[in-house]
């Protein structure tokens, strides 16, 4: 990855993921890789790379190297979720110690991409399967489950912080809207501007995935406090005429 250093696009990724001093991606560090290139990556050396040497991936400086171990961890967990292995309790132990290995580095996923390309297929899938973690025998242990995201939630770390709002992604693709509407009422007054987005992109895609009625009677509730970059992304799917309306209240 470092043979590939573009210096020209390293510029670019440092003032559109804002690392000058200051801004909330202040002290990364990037080669000016995109992301295909990482993906390349990823690809060619995702069948060698075993699980203990992501780490070294996580620890480092480069922004696009971390992004290499975070898709490295999707890898591994989403062979291990096929429907065929869905209830191996080998496969559900290997997809725990993936998960347990993504949360101890966390704040290594120190920018919103880290976060976006990685947490709902890692720990927004894993909530919908069964695991070990939280009561020794293999369930759905629910209340786990919630005390695992909520520990992200009510952290004082931003990007931790995005992981339990974006990971409802993959549940609410499922079926699911209850993570989603859980989290959203959890970061409603979030005074960050990466969160106002985050809840109104994981609101929209509730209510494009689940039901839109769902939606507005999140709406009904809420739209009079939510911040309006949140509110802005939750209606987005809907009609001119509706949009109006919700942005007028």
């Amino acid at each position: 990855m470092e043979s590939q250093r573009d210096d020209v696009q390293r510029a670019n990724l440092m003032r559109f993921f804002k690392t000058a001093p200051g801004q909330y991606g202040h002290g990364d560090e990037f080669l000016g890789l995109k992301v295909p290139q990482t993906r390349e990556v990823v690809k060619a050396v995702a069948k060698e790379t075993e699980l203990d040497e992501v780490p070294e991936l996580l620890m480092s400086p480069w922004h696009e190297v971390r992004l290499c171990g975070f898709l490295l961890l999707v890898y591994h967990f989403e062979k291990q979720s096929v429907k065929s292995k869905e209830d191996n309790l080998e496969a559900i132990r290997l997809r725990d110690e993936i998960l347990l290995l993504y949360l101890r580095y966390a704040e290594r996923a120190n920018n919103w991409d880290l976060v976006d390309l990685s947490v709902h297929k890692i720990l927004g899938h894993w909530l919908l399967l069964p695991t070990c973690i939280g009561g020794g025998e293999v369930g759905q242990h629910i209340d786990h489950k919630i005390h695992v995201v909520d520990e992200l939630a009510y952290s004082d770390n931003l990007w931790r912080q995005r992981m339990s709002m974006v990971c409802t992604w993959k549940t609410s693709q499922q079926g699911d809207p209850s993570w989603c509407l859980r989290y959203a009422e959890i970061h409603l007054h979030h005074p960050h501007d990466l969160m106002h987005k985050a809840v109104g992109w994981m609101l929209r895609e509730m209510g494009k995935r689940v039901s839109m009625d769902l939606l507005r009677d999140f709406l009904s509730s809420h739209a009079h406090e939510m911040h309006r970059t949140t509110l802005r992304y939750a209606i987005e799917q809907m009609s001119d005429d509706e949009r109006y309306e919700w942005l007028r209240r």
